[in-house]
């Protein structure tokens, strides 16, 4: 059985602020094939469908879908606040290489 993604506190904490002036809604990882090394992040906020991953924590939500799920076994879904701006965040073990913009990667 792989691994499933988790979640930081930190991403967590930034959706609850995200969500915090309107309509709470899941923050949905998944993975498209596309993007300059093979596969690219779709990153959004959505809604939570009935054969999804739920990753709950600080009152949030993030729904992994399952034909993603492989893709993201043993990631971690993270904020980051840097210069080159502020996003979400993956860091995954199964990316055998990725483009510099951190959206896309190779398996």
């Amino acid at each position: 059985m792989n691994l499933p993604p988790k979640v930081t506190e930190r991403a967590f904490a930034r959706l609850a602020e995200i969500n915090d002036s309107g309509e709470a809604k899941p923050l949905r990882v998944a993975v498209a094939g596309g993007g300059c090394s093979g596969f690219q992040y779709d990153i959004r906020l959505d809604r939570a469908e009935a054969d999804d991953l739920v990753l709950e924590g600080g009152g949030q939500k993030v729904v992994v879908d399952p034909v993603s799920l492989p893709y993201l076994a043993g990631a971690t879904i993270d904020f980051a606040d840097e210069l080159i701006g502020a996003r979400f965040v993956i860091d995954n073990p199964n990316a055998s290489s990725s483009c510099g913009c951190g959206t896309s990667f190779s398996i």
